[in-house]
C-alpha cells in the first residue's frame, strides 16, 4: 500500500526568539512565534506524515492548550511521530519540503536542515528534499512577517 500526505504550517516571525527549522538553529534577527519551538518545517512534516496514515494532525497528538508541549522540541514530537508510524506499519519512503521564507537566506543551511530531519526520521538524507522560496513580498510571508512550509510525504506499508 502506497499513500501521499500533505502538511502545511505557518508561524509568525518575533523578537526574542530561536530560528529553529528542521531542527537547526538558524542566524536570524527574529524567531518564530508559538506554543512549542515553533519549528515550522518539522511541523508541517509531522502533519504531512499523520496524514498520509490517516491518524490525525498535529494538534490532536500535541494540542497547544496542554502545558506539557510548552516550548517542546519538535524534532522530539517527530520521532514519536515517526514511531507511531512504525507500530502501525508504515514506512517513510521520501519527504518533500518547501519553505516559504522571505527575510532569512535558507539557501546555506538547507544541507544542515535536510540532515537533521533524515537523521530524526531514520531516512538516508537522499530521501528529504528541502527547497527554499520567496513569497515576492507579497501577503504575511512576503512582508517578513511569517515563515511557512508546505511538505508532501510518501508512505508504504506492506502486505496491505
Amino acid at each position: 500500500m502506497i499513500r501521499v500526505g500533505t502538511g502545511y504550517d505557518l508561524h509568525r516571525l518575533t523578537e526574542g526568539r530561536r530560528f529553529i527549522l528542521g531542527g537547526v538553529t538558524l542566524p536570524a534577527s527574529k524567531g518564530l512565534l508559538g506554543h512549542s519551538d515553533a519549528d515550522v518545517l518539522t511541523h508541517a512534516v509531522i502533519d504531512a506524515l499523520l496524514g498520509a496514515a490517516a491518524l490525525g494532525d498535529i494538534g490532536q497528538h500535541f494540542p497547544d492548550t496542554d502545558p506539557a508541549y510548552e516550548n517542546a522540541d519538535s524534532m522530539e514530537l517527530l520521532e514519536r511521530v515517526n514511531a507511531l508510524l512504525g507500530k502501525e506499519g508504515w514506512r517513510i519512503g521520501n519527504v518533500d519540503a518547501t519553505v516559504l521564507c522571505q527575510n532569512v537566506r535558507l539557501a546555506p543551511h538547507i544541507p544542515a536542515v535536510r540532515a537533521s530531519l533524515a537523521r530524526r526520521l531514520g531516512l538516508d538524507v537522499s530521501l528529504v528534499s528541502v527547497k527554499a522560496k520567496t513569497n515576492e513580498g507579497l501577503d504575511a510571508v512576503g512582508r517578513g512577517e511569517a515563515v511557512a512550509a508546505q511538505v508532501v510525504v510518501l508512505i508504504t506499508k506492506e502486505g496491505s
